[in-house]
């Protein structure tokens, strides 16, 4: 799905702003988009409701664009969105975390028209994130809808990422597929392009970062281009080459888009994760997207002071835990370099999710849950949004199912088989593996290319217990190897709640700044004593907001950084170990 740019035949216009927002039965009252509503309104009541809600703003018409097909593009919509232009009804999207758009030329008219969305946050066991969802009768027989979520965060709501309207031509270019054979420095590129309407010829120029062109043909929707002395796409040294891509009709341009990409390879081999045939050693984080006063909503100012932040630590990489981040974040770590493992929204696929770490016996989650079609849809629509970026080298299908109860392999083989399906580039495939599916007892480990541990030996388990927690790591690990002796293993989780400025002599109390360092050098003693371990993303990045409970002091307190992205001494911890452990050749 192409990112919405202004190009000499398209017009873009912005509808950030402040929008009027009600709940059902409320008076209108001002509303920011993008951002959450949740933090907006202030008071409890409206912080924490579930049900439906709407959004209403006016935009202009002029003659020009009535001349073109005009299009209404959402980022995204928190989880369900039903649009009206000028109060007639235009399409609907499930799932919060991808964007859509909709074809609205026969639904406006010159001049003012009105777009309204009818949204909703609820979640349930056939929605991703997985939701516990239940109706009360309040007062005067009022009924009360709640949603208990299934995941350890906070279910922020409301349309969450940059609202567009986007004039195309009457032909013009739908999507772009990138693929590529690099051998040396030679490249063999090859572009698909989808094209609605008609297209008497496609034009497609490849430029360099100093605007040179650098290959040129003239065909159909299918053309081969060869670059020489090509410039790979490497971790945290980016480059991008620009295709530009022009529909031709009598040798004027009809429709033109230009789609940045960049070129590197990817391989597991010999127990290693390589880039552009080099071991690469992952340094980052599991992070959220989920700042003050914008929730969930993209904060664009947020984006670039933490991939600041991330340089500064020596970070080369992070995990889109656990929803497709928004595009503006994916178009900056591609222009930057972070390695991005891409995740979609499955997250609390587990009946009994919480911090027991016991599985409910008595009801098998993959009997129970009906989350498949929505697993289907998101998947494709991750791909389908970032199939062309070179920072994506994985995707990760769920986050911490109940891969240790039967019927996890049946659940989870046809959804690799998708996305290896789908994926133009056949990018490695993972699934974020939970403590309550250790070696041994995780059915579905063999789909995955890489094993991806959350593991919090020393925090959950072996509380202050650095010593048990160390050797219960090491153990695990190495029944892992035995059992798939082939396969990278690395950290995608791992960490300690931390409170701000929580000091004690003795380093072995949790919860302070003390204990989450010696946490860390407790499990860097283990892994980095591993050839096969290839990467440590820590959980978290920084402090962020989660449901209410006795496990979370305002939330989730695991960050390196607090919420407002203060460095607690791990940070510090961090900076000095990632500047000195190299991004390839670590463990050879």
């Amino acid at each position: 799905m192409l990112y919405p740019i202004a190009t000499q035949t398209r017009q873009l216009i912005d509808l950030s702003g402040i929008w009027q927002f009600k709940f059902a039965e409320q008076d209108w009252q001002p509303m920011a988009v993008p951002g959450s509503f949740n933090d907006q309104l202030v008071l409890s009541e409206y912080k924490n409701y579930i049900g439906d809600f709407f959004y209403q703003t006016k935009f202009f018409v002029t003659e020009e664009m009535l001349k073109q097909r005009v299009f209404l593009r959402f980022g995204s919509v928190t989880h369900y969105a039903e649009v009206s232009i000028n109060h007639k009804n235009v399409g609907k999207h499930s799932g919060g975390f991808t964007p859509f758009e909709f074809d609205i030329t026969d639904a406006v008219v010159l001049g003012e028209n009105i777009v309204t969305v009818k949204a909703n946050n609820i979640l349930d066991d056939t929605t991703l994130p997985v939701g516990n969802y239940t109706e009360i009768e309040g007062e005067n027989g009022k009924i009360i809808k709640k949603v208990d979520e299934n995941f350890d965060f906070f279910n922020y709501a409301g349309i969450h990422r940059p609202v567009r309207i986007w004039t195309k031509p009457l032909n013009y270019i739908d999507d772009i597929t990138v693929t590529y054979e690099l051998k040396g420095d030679q490249a063999k590129v090859n572009l698909i392009v989808d094209v609605i309407g008609k297209a008497e010829q496609i034009r497609i120029s490849i430029l360099d970062e100093q605007d040179q062109v650098v290959a040129t043909s003239i065909g159909g929707k299918e053309q081969c281009l060869n670059i020489e002395n090509v410039i790979r796409w490497q971790p945290m040294n980016a480059y991008l080459y620009r295709a530009v891509i022009e529909i031709l009709e009598s040798g004027k341009v009809e429709d033109s888009y230009i789609e940045p990409f960049g070129m590197r390879t990817v391989e597991i081999k010999n127990n290693q994760f390589l880039i552009n045939d080099k071991p690469f050693y992952f340094k980052g984080y599991g992070r959220h997207e989920d700042t003050h006063i914008n929730g969930r909503g993209l904060s664009n100012t947020a984006n670039v002071m933490d991939i600041n932040l991330m340089k500064w630590q020596g970070a080369n990489s992070f995990r889109t835990s656990h929803y497709p981040y928004s595009e503006e974040m994916m178009r900056l770590a591609d222009r930057e370099g972070f390695v991005v493992i891409d995740e979609t929204t499955a997250v609390g696929l587990m009946n009994n999710f919480g911090f027991t770490l016991q599985i409910d016996q008595s009801r098998n989650t993959w009997e129970t849950l009906n989350t498949h079609e929505a697993h289907r849809q998101v998947i494709r629509e991750l791909i389908k949004r970032d199939k062309n970026y070179a920072c994506v080298v994985m995707w990760s299908i769920a986050n911490e199912p109940s891969t240790a109860e039967k019927g996890a392999y049946d659940y989870f083989a046809p959804l690799f088989e998708l996305a290896r399906e789908l994926d133009p580039q056949k990018r490695p495939c993972c699934y974020v593996n939970i403590l309550l599916a250790p070696a041994g007892k995780d059915e579905a480990m063999a789909l995955s290319d890489v094993i991806c541990l959350n593991r919090y030996y020393g925090w959950y388990k072996n509380t202050a217990d650095l010593v048990g927690a160390k050797k219960a790591l090491q153990e695990e690990i190495e029944h892992w190897h035995r059992l798939f002796p082939e396969k990278p293993i690395m950290f995608t989780e791992y960490g300690a709640d931390t409170i701000a400025g929580l000091h004690d002599m003795d380093f072995n109390t949790p919860f302070t700044e003390e204990y989450q360092v010696e946490y860390y050098k407790a499990n860097h003693e283990v892994i980095d004593a591993i050839p096969y371990f290839v990467g440590e993303h820590v959980w978290n990045f920084a402090d962020f907001q989660t449901k209410y409970g006795i496990f979370r002091v305002q939330g989730n307190k695991k960050g390196l950084f607090t919420r407002t992205r203060e460095p607690k001494l791990a940070a510090h911890y961090f900076k000095d170990r990632w500047n000195s452990v190299p991004d390839f050749d670590y463990k050879s």
